[in-house]
């Protein structure tokens, strides 16, 4: 008996111990809350709410396709997937045994041209001194005849002999009007023209540069800087104009595409500046850049099939905007990205005030290249130098 009153009055003793030890607990545990709400309050005002992220992001570059320009059959391959190639570099070689017999057709056929024009030029110079020859015949058998009409009204002469005169200026006539008509003829083939803009030297001419073109196009070169990516053509291949051999990626220029949802975009705009991360180097490498456009539309919109959403079983689906990212050159040269990578991008859309659209107008070319600029100018020298040949003056400047 005594023992269970001494129990409890211990257990008595205890509870408000107990109870002490749980507010005690729910005290620490409020103040936890508290600490991790004002945590994260502060984090989203100073922060989060500042911020865009997703990880539907991928980097994305230009693909600049080798094709042919001409048809052949490929007699070198220069360079293998993975090169790297500069601008100008000769990537494969066509057989031009067959561009440069044509070449050199094309230059014969130029110097007969001129030399075929020249002598319409002397045709027409010829027909003009011969009209002058028959008008003064045919004048001389008008006084001629004249003269012996007024003989034949005395009887100096016979009527017979008349009638010769007569027929003498007839004949000077037709041959006079022939002079005309020849003369006409031979003027129409030269007609305001000089030599080197005659439609035939012209059409030799162009013929020239065309085959000239065929012949530099057996050399294939690079356009851009890059990378050989997607290596098809091989050694003995026939390929035709449009076939592609390689593709050239210039990884210098590549840029991220990221795909928001559209709750998400409401305060974007261009200029913002966006840290970006790659599966491929860890988030310890970051990348900086800023929003270059803003998508004018949804995937699904520009999709073969776009989505038709009147039917009864409709089911509202958030959608995504694509957003072009430029990079900056910070991070590229030591840890290079490579087209399709996996990114998470990260927007400060804490600054509002860029545009949704771009407002300017694109007057200059955004990509160019130079390598084309040099053929025409080599065979206009060529062309200069064959009229030279074949007529013998100076200063002729084809067109």
């Amino acid at each position: 008996m005594q023992t269970s009153e001494k129990i409890t009055a211990s257990a008595m003793g205890n509870e408000p111990v107990k109870k002490g030890k749980r507010k005690t607990s729910f005290l620490i545990l409020f103040i936890a809350l508290v600490v991790i709400g004002a945590a994260w309050f502060f984090y989203y005002e100073v922060y989060a709410k500042y911020s865009e992220e997703t990880n539907d992001a991928y980097v994305n570059g230009d693909l600049v396709v080798i094709s042919p320009q001409i048809s052949g059959t490929v007699s070198k391959v220069v360079v293998d997937q993975g090169d790297y190639v500069k601008k100008g570099q000769v990537l494969v070689s066509l057989d031009s045994n067959d561009t440069q017999i044509a070449l050199q057709a094309a230059e014969a056929k130029l110097a007969n041209s001129v030399r075929e024009v020249r002598s319409l030029y002397a045709t027409a110079g010829n027909a003009k001194a011969s009209l002058e020859a028959t008008k003064v015949e045919y004048n001389q058998a008008i006084s001629d005849y004249e003269r012996r009409q007024k003989l034949a009204k005395s009887g100096a002469i016979s009527q017979e002999n008349l009638n010769h005169y007569q027929d003498l200026v007839e004949t000077t006539k037709s041959q006079y009007l022939a002079s005309q008509q020849a003369l006409k003829m031979a003027i129409s083939l030269v007609d305001n023209t000089v030599l080197e803009t005659h439609p035939a030297i012209k059409s030799a001419v162009a013929n020239l540069r065309q085959t000239y073109l065929n012949n530099l196009r057996a050399d294939i070169v690079a356009p851009i800087s890059g990378y050989v990516a997607k290596r098809a053509v091989q050694l003995g291949s026939q390929v035709q104009p449009g076939t592609q051999m390689m593709v050239i990626v210039p990884l210098h220029q590549v840029w991220v595409d990221a795909n928001f949802k559209e709750s998400q975009m409401r305060d974007m705009r261009i200029g913002q500046l966006v840290t970006l991360t790659s599966d491929l180097y860890g988030e310890d490498v970051e990348y900086k850049g800023e929003i270059e456009s803003l998508g004018i539309g949804t995937g699904s919109a520009f999709s073969l099939l776009p989505a038709q959403n009147a039917s009864g079983n409709w089911i509202k689906i958030v959608q995504r905007l694509p957003v072009k990212i430029r990079l900056y050159k910070d991070n590229q040269a030591q840890y290079p990205l490579r087209i399709g990578l996996s990114m998470l991008a990260k927007v400060d859309i804490k600054d509002t005030s860029g545009p949704l659209l771009s407002k300017s107008v694109q007057l200059e070319a955004r990509f160019d290249t130079d390598v084309y600029q040099n053929t025409l100018q080599e065979v206009n020298h060529l062309v200069t130098q064959i009229l030279h040949e074949n007529v013998g003056i100076n200063n002729i400047n084809p067109e």
